[in-house]
């Protein structure tokens, strides 16, 4: 029977993305770091706000995205917000740049997280959504919070 997954090992998560965008396909990507950035990942210290992916010359690079320095890191520290490579298959990369080219896509990290002892960033390509489609959004999840009180309170009365 296969584990339920659970986010345990979740890192970093960009809330805003969700709001912000249309997400319409993910990419799992892994991430090179340094030796003291993966050691500020672990302890939580990683911020993804205002943080882009971009494609140069064949590889993707993740820009923005905020590791803090590690506090017994002493002179090996890194630079918080340098841009970090990341891994993918050419096949993804080609797949991404024929979407990315598109007009209003781009890509978004959506969450930061561990796997098999591996950080991995998923990726989202995304297309920017429009005010009105945001209040949308708001409105309807504020109907789904009050269906959900509604039915709490109904049934645990």
């Amino acid at each position: 029977m296969a584990k339920p997954k659970t986010d345990d090992n979740l890192i970093a998560q960009n809330k805003k993305a969700r709001h912000d965008y249309f997400v319409e396909e993910t990419f799992e990507a892994g991430m090179v770091l340094q030796g003291t950035e993966i050691k500020s990942m672990r302890a939580g210290r990683m911020n993804l706000k205002d943080s882009f992916a971009r494609i140069r010359n064949g590889e993707v690079y993740l820009h923005n995205a905020h590791i803090a320095e590690y506090e017994q890191g002493n002179r090996f520290n890194h630079e918080p917000t340098r841009a970090r490579k990341l891994l993918l298959k050419k096949k993804e990369i080609s797949q991404l740049i024929g979407q990315t080219q598109q007009q209003g896509y781009s890509l978004v990290p959506l969450k930061v997280y561990i796997k098999n002892g591996f950080a991995k960033v998923l990726l989202g390509v995304a297309k920017g959504k429009k005010n009105y489609d945001k209040r949308e959004t708001l409105r309807r999840q504020d109907a789904k919070r009050e269906v959900d009180r509604a039915m709490k309170e109904r049934f645990n009365g």
